[in-house]
C-alpha cells in the first residue's frame, strides 16, 4: 500500500502544486530515513486509529489532538470525537458547545475552537473538502506549518517536513543543535534538518517513524540509546550529552493567580454554570461564575439571580496548572433560599444537576468538583 493510497503519478502531480520544499535532497552521510524506516517496519506503531484510514480530515483531527498531548491520552478522545463528527460537514454544522463537550478533559481548548472554525471555513470556502495544498491548509485557523505538513505527508503522500516536539528532540540530539527550539535560530536550523531528512518515498511512514522514535526511544528523560537505530550517527549519543538537547526554555517566574468562584445551588439541587468568554482560559466552556470586584456572594446572587442566599460556606481550594501559570480556584458554596427569577432569560447561564453528565463542555477541575457535589458535600 502506498502512503497516500494514490498512484505515484497522481501524488506527484498533486505535490507539484504544493508550496513544497526542494524537489530533491542532496546526498547525506548522516541520512537517517533508511534506518528509521527499517526500525519503523519492525518496531513502529501501526495500529493507531488514525492510521486505519489516512484521510486529510482524520489526520488533521489527530494532529490537532496530539499537539502537546500524548498518544495514550488522545486515542479515546479521538475515537469518541470521530464517532460523533465523522466528516468535516458534521463538525462544521455541530454547535460549538457540543464540540467542546467532546473535547472536555483533553485541555488546550483553543485547539477545539480553531478546529471547529476551520471546519466551517472548509465548508464555506472549499465545498466541504479539506484542501490538499499547503497554502490553503496553512490559512485555516489552528493549522501551523508542521500540522499542514503532517496532513499532506500522511494523507496525500506529499513530501513535506514536520517538526513537532518529538521530532525536535530527535533532530536536536542527532545534530547537536544548541539552544531552546522556541528560539528563532534553533528553530530555523531544525526546520532545515527536517527538510533535509524527509525522504522522497514512504513519506507518511517516515513522519510516523520519527515521531514514534521520539515518543518511545528518544524520550526526554532516560533515552534508550542502546536500541536506537540512529545511535551510531547521533552526535549527542556519541558524546554522552543527550541531556543537553534540546536546550531548555529560558527560566521565567511562574505567576500564580487566585479567583473566587461561586457554586450556586438552587432548592432543587441544580448548580449554576456560566459560559466563559471565547478568549482566555477555558474559552467557550461552562464553569462556575467568578466573583469579581467588591461584590459579596449574596450581593452577586441578588443582582444576577434575583434570589437571596440561605446558606454559604467555603470549599477546599482547587489548584490547577496551565502552561504559563498556576491557578487557585477558591469555591464558595451557596444554597439559594428560593428559585432564581432572572436566569431564564440569559443564554450564557444554565442550571445543571451534578449527578448527570453535562451537555456542554466543562473544564477538568469543574468536572472534579461536580463529582464531589454528586456524592454530597
Amino acid at each position: 500500500m502506498t502512503d497516500s493510497g494514490l498512484s505515484r503519478p497522481r501524488a506527484a502531480r498533486r505535490a507539484s502544486n504544493l508550496h513544497a520544499p526542494s524537489a530533491r535532497r542532496p546526498p547525506d552521510s548522516m541520512d537517517i530515513a533508511p534506518r528509521l524506516l527499517a526500525w519503523f517496519d519492525e518496531h513502529g506503531r501501526h495500529d493507531l486509529p488514525w492510521q486505519r484510514e489516512r484521510t486529510p480530515y482524520t489526520v488533521w483531527v489527530s494532529e490537532v489532538m496530539l499537539q502537546q498531548t500524548q498518544v495514550t491520552t488522545v486515542v479515546p478522545f479521538y475515537l469518541r470525537f470521530i464517532a460523533r463528527f465523522p466528516t468535516v460537514e458534521t463538525l462544521a454544522t455541530a454547535p460549538l458547545d457540543e464540540v467542546l463537550k467532546h473535547w472536555s478533559g483533553l485541555g488546550y481548548y483553543a485547539r477545539a475552537r480553531n478546529l471547529w472554525s476551520a471546519a466551517r471555513a472548509v465548508v464555506e470556502r472549499h465545498g466541504g473538502r479539506v484542501p490538499e495544498t499547503f497554502d490553503d491548509l496553512h490559512a485555516l485557523p489552528g493549522i501551523g506549518r508542521s500540522t499542514a505538513g503532517a496532513i499532506l505527508a500522511q494523507a496525500c503522500g506529499a513530501r513535506f517536513p514536520i517538526l513537532d516536539g518529538n521530532v525536535k528532540r530527535v533532530l536536536a540530539r542527532h545534530h547537536a543543535v544548541a539552544g531552546w527550539p522556541g528560539e528563532r535560530d534553533a528553530q530555523d536550523e531544525l526546520w532545515a534538518l527536517a527538510e533535509r531528512h524527509t525522504p522522497e518515498e514512504r513519506v507518511a511512514d517516515y513522519t510516523q517513524a520519527i515521531m514514534d522514535l521520539g515518543a518511545t526511544l528518544c524520550t526526554r528523560a532516560r533515552p534508550a540509546c542502546t536500541v536506537c537505530p540512529l545511535a551510531e550517527s547521533c552526535i549527542a549519543c556519541r558524546a554522552g550529552t543527550q541531556a543537553k538537547y534540546p536546550g531548555p526554555r529560558p527560566k521565567r517566574s511562574r505567576p500564580r493567580r487566585s479567583v473566587t468562584v461561586l457554586v450556586v445551588e438552587d432548592p432543587d439541587g441544580c448548580v449554576l454554570l456560566a459560559r466563559r468568554p471565547a478568549r482566555g482560559i477555558w474559552g467557550g466552556l461552562y464553569s462556575f461564575p467568578e466573583l469579581q470586584g467588591g461584590d459579596t456572594a449574596a450581593e452577586w446572587c441578588a443582582r444576577t439571580l434575583g434570589a437571596s442566599v440561605a446558606a454559604e460556606r467555603e470549599l477546599a481550594t482547587i489548584e490547577h496548572g496551565f502552561t504559563h501559570f498556576d491557578l487557585d480556584l477558591a469555591p464558595r458554596w451557596l444554597r439559594l433560599a428560593a428559585a432564581p427569577r432572572v436566569v431564564q432569560d440569559r443564554d450564557d447561564l444554565l442550571w445543571h444537576r451534578p449527578s448527570e453528565a453535562p451537555a456542554v463542555g466543562i473544564p477538568a477541575p469543574v468536572a472534579a468538583l461536580f463529582g464531589t457535589l454528586a456524592k454530597g458535600l
